[in-house]
């Protein structure tokens, strides 16, 4: 399926994956790919993610991120659901990380030594580059390009679109700064 990724895509694919072995995981998530676009200043996505205004809010993006990681990746729907049937998300999490240490559920390796071979994807990052291509089919373009994996991100339900979402970036808003017909900047 990569052969159909521009360089700007590739680009982001392979941030994604210094993203986790930065982080010391075993693979690359819907979150790395979406740090990984931040990062990023050239290709189609990352010029978009400049004119909703987000491209200088990285850092706020992360820290969202990591607090969505800290709660095994519940998104804050998903906790307010659980907290409606009565479950305190944060109390479990702090729970969890006084008996095992800070980052607990987040999946953190950085104390469990080094993982040896190349990552792969996740199941999450796994749906967002095949989301990417039936977004590119079907707007007729014959390849994916950050642009494609930025809808995908926002296309997908989950704690990468909702980050999104809280900082102005929806499907709606991307697909209007591609097409020529969007706000210059997130409400």
């Amino acid at each position: 399926m990569f052969e159909r990724f521009t360089e700007d895509a590739r680009a982001v694919v392979r941030g994604a994956v210094a993203q986790a072995e930065a982080t010391g995981e075993r693979s690359a998530g819907a979150g790395h790919l979406l740090l990984a676009l931040l990062e990023r200043r050239d290709g189609r996505g990352a010029r978009a993610l400049v004119a909703l205004g987000i491209a200088d809010r990285g850092e706020a993006v992360r820290r969202a991120w990591d607090e969505a990681r800290r709660r095994a990746g519940l998104s804050q729907a998903e906790t307010d659901a659980l907290a409606g049937l009565g479950i305190d998300v944060e109390r479990i999490v702090a729970r969890v990380e006084e008996v095992h240490g800070a980052g607990a559920l987040a999946g953190d390796r950085r104390d469990k030594g080094w993982w040896p071979g190349r990552r792969g994807f996740g199941r999450d990052a796994k749906e967002v580059l095949e989301k990417a291509l039936r977004i590119a089919l079907a707007r007729r373009e014959r390849h994916i390009g950050d642009e494609h994996i930025l809808l995908a991100l926002t296309a997908r339900p989950g704690v990468a679109a909702e980050v999104l979402a809280d900082h102005g970036v929806t499907y709606a808003s991307v697909t209007g700064v591609l097409d020529g017909t969007g706000r210059a900047e997130a409400g």
